[in-house]
């Protein structure tokens, strides 16, 4: 059993819907499944780490023969063993492991198709679904650093700031985060810790539509720009680090960022959010569902 040594060269950071590789390893798992690794990959990963972005639709294509990609994870190995989405052991950049694009395909269709190590394999990715999980990336950040300006008066302490210099209540208090098509969901908690750290949640309390409309008129005028995004790399392995790049009211934006986006605001039309705040017991709720 051989297994990779180094990180995939993943394509999609630079928009990719296409990529031609060498399968690398191949092994049965459960449920009937494989785990297809290749040297390259056009295909987007989910990530078990930080599950945001779901997994691209694609097609694996080996001797002539289409393979639905059923799934596509990220996965780890130290040279013995190959790890899988949530059951990787060890953070990206371990020394002494490779993280790996795995493809997820049927066994016994793979098997008839003659797939093996060594056998050069085609990828072709679902580009309307591509596109729809790039519009709701986009806007998922946007709406994050608008939300963040919008609630920049609530801080009593100084807080960590994000890419326009505004308290970044987003990395402070979120939850978790899933990406949709045309959309996202990001839910925040407001506790004891972020209260000790300045934060008032009033607003989150007392003018929540006001709130809300703040952040929508910034998206607005933020689509309505035109300005060009991109994703800028330090290189093309699967954990080198990536960084969502745009302009705003003048000021140029990086964030740290592993999923795919659209190359011009004004792909946004129409970006709405909706804000959902609920007391429980230990912390305030803060839902924000955001919709391009």
């Amino acid at each position: 059993m051989t297994l990779p040594t180094a990180d995939t060269i993943v394509t999609y950071p630079a928009g990719d819907l296409a990529s031609t590789g060498t399968v690398l390893h191949s092994e049965a798992l459960d449920a009937g499944r494989r785990a297809v690794l290749l040297d390259v990959s056009a295909c987007h990963p989910v990530d078990s780490a930080w599950p945001d972005q779901p997994a691209d639709r694609a097609v694996l294509t080996v001797n002539g023969v289409e393979l639905d990609i059923l799934d596509c994870v990220v996965g780890s190995t130290d040279g013995e063993s190959l790890h899988l989405g949530g059951d990787v052991p060890v953070r990206k950049g371990t020394e002494g492991w490779a993280f790996v694009t795995a493809h997820i395909v049927d066994d016994a269709l793979a098997t008839a198709a003659g797939l093996l190590e060594g056998s050069e394999a085609s990828i072709a990715v679902d580009a309307d679904y591509r596109h729809a999980l790039s519009v709701g990336h986009t806007a998922c950040h946007l709406a994050s650093l608008a939300l963040n300006a919008e609630l920049a008066g609530s801080w009593s302490k100084d807080a960590s700031l994000d890419a326009l210099e505004h308290p970044n209540f987003d990395a402070l208090a979120i939850e978790t985060s899933r990406i949709h098509e045309r959309g996202s969901v990001d839910v925040y908690r407001v506790g004891k810790s972020l209260r000790k750290k300045g934060f008032a949640p009033a607003r989150l309390v007392d003018d929540l539509g006001e709130v809300a409309r703040g952040v929508d008129a910034r998206l607005s005028a933020w689509a309505a720009s035109g300005a060009a995004a991109s994703i800028q790399r330090d290189g093309d392995r699967l954990t080198d680090r990536r960084y969502w790049t745009t302009t705003l009211d003048g000021h140029p934006v990086s964030i740290p960022c592993g999923g795919t986006h659209v190359a011009n605001l004004r792909e946004l039309t129409d970006t709405q959010v909706t804000l959902h705040a609920q007391q429980g017991d230990a912390a305030l709720e803060l839902r924000m569902t955001t919709r391009a």
